[in-house]
């Protein structure tokens, strides 16, 4: 079942209603777990015919809610590593990771849409058993509808069971008018955002993508290189954030708020802000349990405060370069993390290296200035989009790319692009402010709901007529594959 289609949103319908039938609390705890628990069963069946294809996934939830009782009962280091370390290992063998031989991998196909953020949730739940900060006991029903919660299975976001738990069993949100109203809105943004905007932008690229040629003139050639590299992560964005948005709508008719996964991320002027405004829920939960930790662990070993800021630096590295890692299981991606990694480490010395040089003073007053901050969020999008290219291309794709467009036409691109993208973004930034600074009666006008109610009815109605024009199946979500 595609997320978002409609086939999904007249299944959600359905749920949300018979889910929503009892809203007493202690009357309709058990009748919303129930019908929770079914829905998210429905919706993990609909992805294959054969049975024999979801027996690793289970034999991985049932691995996983196995070390989390036996962590929750023993809380000591050797309970802990013996529950962690066979998740982790299970993972990497289920998503075929290439530093595997192939001969110790399952010969038959196996469902593993989702794995990836199931795999966040299992480990997550493990390490705070560990540490004790869990509510309370997770009992089996609560484990398998937050680890398989339908709104969040396929590419998140990636929910605390904290979080999950407070809305589930102890305070569940209410679902007035107003909120119900807020979450159609999502919801139609989202399903706009992947079936009109993202599938255009795809269509944009796959067609530059073939008009790449050494036969055209450089001037050419550096236009239809631009217009690969730069268009990518602007679909990406368009592609991962309506489906963010889509399944944030779906969840809030289920007294579930998940969280945001995305901030205006090409706003930001630095690729640390970036990572905390782009997939915030990975870069938080990475933060959380790798980040933080690494960096307590290296000042307690060095006890140096001329080395304690470049401690972050290192963290920041090893961090994103998992990130990267994360994202695929082939050289390509080691590559990508590599880059994420150097991107954020390199930001961090920069920092540091600008406060002993100008002062804490005046380089808060150089990142005031309006036109370095131009440049400096062009330059984080270029960043991006640079690395982009270990994200949605192979060597051979990339190979390609390079021979043609040639070896000064590859060099030209980035600093071309620099300052388009400098331009560019200055320019949105300057119209969304405008935009939001329009007023009427006192009140923003952009945010009034009657703009709002004509622009939602307007993206339906695009939205409709677009998926009948084309008569073809909902896109995928990219990070399905992840």
């Amino acid at each position: 079942m595609n997320v978002p289609s409609f086939t999904f949103l007249g299944f959600a319908a359905i749920a949300a209603l018979l889910f929503n039938l009892c809203a007493g609390l202690r009357a309709g705890l058990a009748w919303r777990r129930a019908i929770l628990l079914v829905t998210n069963l429905v919706f993990f069946a609909s992805f294959s015919r054969d049975v024999l294809a979801y027996l690793p996934f289970i034999l991985f939830l049932a691995l996983g809610f196995g070390g989390l009782k036996l962590v929750a009962a023993r809380r000591s280091r050797g309970a802990f590593l013996l529950a962690a370390l066979p998740v982790i290992a299970a993972f990497f063998w289920l998503k075929r990771y290439s530093f595997i031989p192939d001969a110790a991998f399952l010969p038959f196909p196996y469902m593993a849409i989702g794995l990836s953020y199931v795999f966040f949730r299992v480990l997550h739940l493990v390490i705070d058993a560990h540490e004790g900060t869990l509510p309370d006991e997770v009992g089996l029903l609560s484990y398998v509808n937050y680890t398989l919660n339908f709104t969040a299975l396929v590419s998140g976001p990636i929910q605390r069971y904290q979080d999950y738990h407070h809305m589930e069993a102890v305070d569940p949100p209410p679902l007035r008018l107003i909120d119900a109203g807020v979450a159609l809105e999502r919801i139609v943004i989202g399903f706009f955002k992947v079936i009109v905007v993202s599938v255009l932008l795809s269509a944009i690229q796959s067609r530059a993508i073939g008009l790449l040629s050494p036969a055209q003139p450089m001037a050419d050639r550096l236009g239809t290189g631009l217009l690969i590299a730069a268009i990518y992560p602007v679909y990406l964005y368009f592609n991962f954030s309506g489906y963010t948005d889509f399944v944030i709508g779906v969840a809030r008719f289920f007294r579930l708020q998940l969280p945001e996964n995305f901030d205006r991320p090409f706003s930001s002027e630095n690729f640390i802000a970036f990572w905390s405004r782009w997939h915030i829920t990975l870069s938080m939960w990475l933060k959380t349990y790798v980040y933080t930790p690494l960096v307590l662990t290296l000042a307690r070993r060095f006890d140096s405060a001329r080395l304690e800021p470049y401690f972050g630096a290192l963290a920041y590295f090893v961090t994103f370069f998992l990130v990267g890692v994360w994202h695929g299981r082939t050289s390509v991606f080691v590559v990508f993390g590599v880059l994420q990694g150097l991107g954020v480490a390199g930001n961090k010395l920069y920092q540091i290296a600008m406060a002993n040089r100008l002062g804490r003073k005046r380089f808060r007053a150089l990142g005031a200035n309006a036109l370095y901050r131009a440049f400096a969020r062009g330059l984080t999008f270029t960043w991006f989009t640079f690395t982009m290219f270990w994200f949605w291309s192979d060597w051979h794709q990339m190979a390609g790319f390079v021979a043609a467009m040639g070896a000064v036409g590859t060099i030209a691109i980035w600093p071309i692009l620099w300052v388009g993208a400098t331009i560019m973004l200055a320019v949105l930034e300057a119209l969304r402010h405008a935009a939001l600074g329009a007023r009427l009666r006192g009140h923003s006008l952009l945010n009034s709901r009657y703009v709002r109610t004509a622009w939602g009815t307007a993206l339906v109605v695009i939205g409709i007529s677009v998926t009948i024009l084309l008569n073809a199946p909902a896109p995928d979500i990219v990070y399905k594959t992840f």
